[in-house]
Order: structure tokens, then sequence, then C-alpha cells
């Protein structure tokens, strides 16, 4: 008898369930990417193109602190609310950096006359020479500079906490002769109108860009 032949499995039959699975995984994966991405980065608000601003990821908060003003009142974060506020260190006897400085900021904000005075970004200087300057003469000589400027000072201890919360530097410098200095940041700290802490300028400064970015981020 010859031996019939086994007839050869028949091969697996493709059904396409796996591949569409497979998409409807993907899918489903993308979904939840896509949604992942809006929850978590959505909201992020683009940060503005400015000249010579650099601003934080995130404003972070000014620590609580309590100044000597130049009219005599306590200097607060409350006072700070509303407006754009460019913050600098100095002291009267500064012979370059602080007129300077102060100068520049003044002509920047001449360039924003247009800009209702309730909104207008203003200066505030704090004199950290807490033994020689006296909160009116600090007013009066950052006023020199832009009328409508806050002043002030404080102690030592007053001081040293609303530099650091700032994140700036101070230090009384003996001279040969006898007298002292004051070594400190050259950079100006920039309060949005919450008074958080946004961002910084740093030097070498240019009225005509400040000007610019002031009046982006005071338009946002």
């Amino acid at each position: 008898m010859t031996d019939t032949p086994a007839a050869s499995p028949s091969p697996p039959r493709r059904t396409g369930r796996l591949p569409i699975l497979a998409v409807i995984v993907v899918a489903v994966a993308a979904g939840l990417g896509l949604w992942a991405g809006q929850r978590w980065f959505g909201g992020l608000a683009a940060q503005p193109a400015l000249a010579t601003t650099v601003l934080y990821g995130a404003p972070r908060p000014l620590p609580p602190f309590t100044l000597q003003g130049s009219d005599g009142q306590p200097l607060t974060a409350a006072q700070l609310q509303g407006r754009w506020t460019l913050v600098f260190l100095g002291f009267l006897h500064c012979p370059d950096i602080c007129p300077t400085t102060l100068a520049t900021l003044g002509q920047a904000q001449k360039q924003l006359a247009d800009i209702p005075a309730d909104r207008q970004p203003r200066v505030l200087f704090v004199s950290v020479d807490y033994e020689r300057d006296e909160p009116a003469q600090i007013g009066a000589y950052a006023r020199h500079f832009s009328p409508d400027a806050l002043a002030g000072t404080g102690s030592k201890a007053q001081l040293d906490a609303f530099a650091n919360g700032l994140g700036m530097l101070y230090m009384k410098t003996p001279l040969a002769d006898g007298d002292y200095t004051i070594d400190h940041s050259a950079t100006i700290a920039v309060l949005d109108p919450q008074a958080r802490i946004a961002g910084l300028i740093r030097p070498p400064l240019d009225a005509a860009k400040i000007a610019a970015d002031l009046r982006t981020l005071v338009s946002r």
C-alpha cells in the first residue's frame, strides 16, 4: 500500500486584530501625552522678548521686610503693590555708580511719560549706608533723578534681610584715610506689580532698552 502523504498544515490565518489593537494603544498613548502636555506645560506663559531685562522662569516672593521710608514712615512691600518697581541699592557718598545708575533709570522713566501715572514703573532707592545716610536726604537724592521715586534705609539687620531677599550684597570697606566706602551690587532688581522678584537688569545699562522692556512688561 502506498502511503498517502500527510497534508501540510495550513499557515495560520492573519486576523488583523493585533495591528488594530496596536493602533488603538498608540492612539490612546498619544492622546494621554497631549493631555499631559497641556496639563503640565500649557499654562506656562511664554516669556516676552526683552532687550536687557532677564526674567526668572516664575516670579518669586520677596521675603517680608520693613525699612524706614524717606517720609519717616515704615516702608514695606505694601507700598510696592500695583506697579513695576526697579530696586537699586546704593549710598549717598557713592562717587559714580549710584548717580550714573539713577540718572539712567530717570532717563528711562521719561521715555514712558505717556503711560498712565498709576501704571508707570517707578524706582526704589535703598541706601545701605545706615551709619551716615538720613532718610530725608536719601529721598531728596533719589527724587532728583526720578520725581516719584521711593527711598529708604534701615538698620544693619533690616538691610541685610532686604538685600539677601533680593539676592544682592553690600559690604562696608575701610579706606586708608580712616573713612569708609560701601561695596554693593550694581544689579537692579525688577519687581512685578505683586511685589514679587520677577527678574533683574545687569550693567551696562541703556536707558532706551530699559524703557522698551518696561513698556513691554506694563502692557502684558
